[in-house]
């Protein structure tokens, strides 16, 4: 089968534990994802969504794994716009690796179809938002408004 994948890596002058709980908390998670935030209890096989600012969600699915601090595994399918939904569902792995002063995050987003109009979305999205959650980590404000 066909996959389209995005990988985005970058390091990010922090530790592990506070990477991941950045991740994984929604109200600081607001500060960085434009509003938005994810809500779930991260274990594998929890439920998980992402709601936009005025709670509608965007995306649902599940954890699939959750190994804190150094990996957290979501599959999960686009709610909002049709023609991304259609595509099915993706999974979005999160790896956090210690780097001397930083921590290595590289995400790796695929779906099962190619080409994917749910990937090119998403290529256009997460640096933004990484680069916000780096800034807010590293120097206490975002980067993009």
């Amino acid at each position: 089968m066909a996959r389209s994948t995005f990988v985005y890596v970058t390091y990010i002058r922090t530790t592990p534990e506070q990477l991941w709980s950045a991740l994984t908390d929604a109200e600081f998670m607001k500060q960085y994802w434009f509003g938005m935030h994810c809500e779930s209890r991260w274990t594998a096989g929890s439920p998980w969504k992402l709601l936009s600012g005025d709670g509608q969600i965007l995306d649902a699915g599940e954890i699939a794994e959750a190994e804190p601090p150094r990996r957290l595994v979501i599959r999960w399918q686009h709610q909002n716009r049709p023609e991304l939904k259609a595509e099915g569902e993706s999974q979005c792995t999160m790896e956090l690796e210690p780097s001397g002063t930083a921590v290595k995050l590289s995400i790796t987003h695929s779906i099962g179809c190619e080409p994917s109009k749910f990937i090119e979305a998403v290529s256009g999205g997460w640096p933004k938002i990484i680069s916000n959650l780096k800034s807010l980590l590293e120097t206490g404000s975002i980067a993009l408004g």
